[in-house]
């Protein structure tokens, strides 16, 4: 048996990236939470050839101080939990502290991030710092990502045609406009806008920017609750249905998740109204006591 050694940073950090950075699209969704952490109320996200050749993604949050970005890049580093306690009661989408050092290692990004103060922007290549100087003081964060994989090409071959990479990126930022209607989410793919909402908190104009204007005005809202949760959202009327689950949106505590039973009891709920192999539209939000 070889000896036991500790693996050095880098080498660490591409094999946390296989468990965070699948494909492009889960880099879109690793930014766009760590910005909607950040109290941002505007979002841009664009991608070129699927988010193979560039991501790029802005927002108006609250910023990294800049004595604190090179510490950002840092595996385990955050500032969503500091006790044992806070695993129990995460309101945060993020807070492994893995995103950011996961990204860069296998790719080559430009983030400039400022408080509102003084602004700080700096250059990774493969998780390496290559430069870092002062930058505007615009409050917010923009992160740009290149070369994704470019030193890891054997990953590069497990990633489909740009079409379906773009449709994972689409499927990422609509449900994040379905669970965040009070930010405003502007999706551009290779110069295209294919997505843009007010940030208003109307979800039903939400509904209809994703899935069109005849489809939200067949939505019915539903409202209920107990001890345990509250439930909110929309359903579309028996008559308007789909070949597939894809069309239910379920989340809790703003986390889309993906949970058979509730699928089936949402599918129970039209009982007979529907056709043998055809599923509902639905957008339902459950909110529940961490504790």
């Amino acid at each position: 048996m070889a000896a036991i050694q500790q693996l050095n940073d880098s080498l660490s950090n591409k094999i946390a990236a296989g468990e965070v950075v699948e494909r492009p699209a889960s880099i879109v969704k690793e930014l766009v939470e760590n910005a909607i952490d950040a109290n941002s109320k505007q979002i841009l996200v664009e991608i070129e050839e699927g988010g193979l050749s560039s991501i790029r993604i802005v927002d108006d949050g609250g910023g990294i101080e800049p004595e604190e970005l090179e510490l950002a890049f840092l595996r385990h580093a955050t500032s969503k939990i500091k006790t044992d306690r806070d695993l129990f009661t995460i309101r945060t989408l993020g807070f492994r502290g893995e995103a950011l050092p996961s990204i860069a290692s296998v790719s080559t990004v430009l983030i400039s991030t400022s408080t509102g103060s003084q602004g700080v922007e700096m250059t990774l290549q493969g998780g390496v710092i290559k430069d870092k100087k002062p930058s505007g003081a615009r409050r917010g964060t923009s992160i740009v990502v290149e070369d994704l994989f470019f030193n890891t090409p054997a990953r590069l071959k497990y990633l489909k045609t740009v079409l379906t990479e773009s449709g994972h990126v689409s499927d990422v930022m609509n449900r994040m406009a379905l669970a965040y209607p009070s930010i405003g989410f502007h999706y551009v793919s290779d110069g295209k806008t294919m997505l843009k909402t007010a940030g208003n908190g109307d979800t039903l104009q939400v509904i209809a920017q994703v899935y069109g204007r005849q489809t939200a005005s067949t939505m019915v809202e539903i409202q209920g609750s107990s001890l345990d949760y509250e439930l909110s959202g929309y359903v579309a009327k028996p008559e308007l249905t789909r070949a597939s689950r894809q069309y239910m949106s379920i989340f809790i505590n703003g986390r889309y998740i993906r949970n058979y039973k509730l699928a089936k009891a949402i599918q129970q709920g039209f009982y007979t109204l529907l056709p043998i192999g055809r599923y509902p539209i639905a957008v339902l939000k459950l909110e529940m006591d961490l504790r």
